[in-house]
């Protein structure tokens, strides 16, 4: 992985969804799996929450194994059987450095921060890599957990499937939102249901299949729990807004031409999402994007096409 290349550093007013950290993590990959630790700054006794007492020792002179994901959390395996889970919170980000060239792997919606003080755990690897934790928020956390002991974290317990993943499908969503009294795309934030989808993508999701965000979830099911057409479109068109942005995110990663960050990322194509008083791109549709608050959300949606 060349470590020169110019990425564009941001900061979501939404939490990093699942594409953004998925991304983070195919970055994080090639310099961290295999690479054994050398060595572990932790600049603050807490982030979110406080770091456990044994948090460095435990890391440090530990080869990491594995650099994976389950929803939101990046997953770094060691070769002790511990596992890092990383949470990048509101503001959190990393950086790859080696010598003078630096990467930031991630593509969001907003420039990230680049204030140094705000670098609270610096990872030496031993290959010469600095990787460092950036959160002028503070909201991202970080523990160690046996991955033995997974199946009992607090954090993770109760989990629904990955969207991504062989569980979620239709028969799996419709049985989920049957009966269920809430809306639509409060079913869908639910992690209990799907595990790491987010505000953004849902609304991408709904508009692509032009369901409104306020229909109740039970009528993508019917009365016998089983999935309608509804449910069958909504599962195919997460499937393809998620691919869609971390495949754009990954070739973001491989694109090193450009040096100003202007890298064909997937947030600049969004169809409906921050896109308040614009017209719709639905063809034929002559209604106007709108923006109403939901759940603490912000949702955009088209009240014309989607229904």
């Amino acid at each position: 992985m060349a470590l020169s290349r110019p990425f564009l550093k941001v900061n979501v007013a939404e939490m990093p969804e699942l594409p953004e950290v998925e991304t983070v993590r195919r970055g994080l990959q090639p310099v961290m799996e295999g690479v054994r630790i050398a060595r572990v700054e932790a600049r603050r006794r807490d982030l979110r929450f406080p770091f456990q007492k044994d948090f460095v020792p435990r890391l440090e002179n530990r080869m990491v194994t594995g650099v994976g994901r389950r929803a939101k959390y990046l997953m770094a395996d060691l070769d002790t059987g511990d596992v890092l889970m990383m949470h990048l919170g509101m503001s959190g980000s990393f950086r790859v450095g080696k010598g003078e060239g630096e990467t930031s792997p991630g593509a969001f919606h907003h420039p990230r921060s680049e204030d140094r003080a705000h670098d609270h755990v610096i990872f030496h690897m031993a290959s010469g890599a600095v990787i460092s934790f950036n959160d002028p928020r503070r909201f991202g956390y970080m523990k160690i957990v046996r991955r033995s002991e997974l199946d009992k974290e607090p954090l993770l317990r109760g989990l629904g499937p990955e969207p991504l993943g062989n569980e979620f499908d239709a028969a799996m969503l419709a049985r989920a939102c049957a009966g269920k009294k809430t809306s639509l795309k409060a079913a869908l934030l639910d992690q209990r249901v799907v595990a790491g989808l987010g505000n953004i993508y849902v609304c991408e999701a709904l508009y692509r299949v032009h369901l409104s965000p306020k229909r109740m979830a039970s009528t993508i099911a019917n009365k016998d729990g089983l999935p309608n057409e509804r449910a069958t479109n909504l599962v195919d068109a997460i499937h393809d807004v998620l691919n869609a942005a971390i495949k754009a995110g990954g070739s973001s990663l491989r694109d090193h031409r450009q040096t100003d960050g202007e890298l064909g990322y997937f947030q600049h194509s969004f169809q409906v999402y921050d896109r308040e008083g614009e017209k719709c791109k639905t063809p034929k549709c002559s209604g106007t994007v709108r923006r109403f608050t939901q759940n603490g959300r912000s949702t955009f949606w088209c009240p014309k096409c989607q229904k």
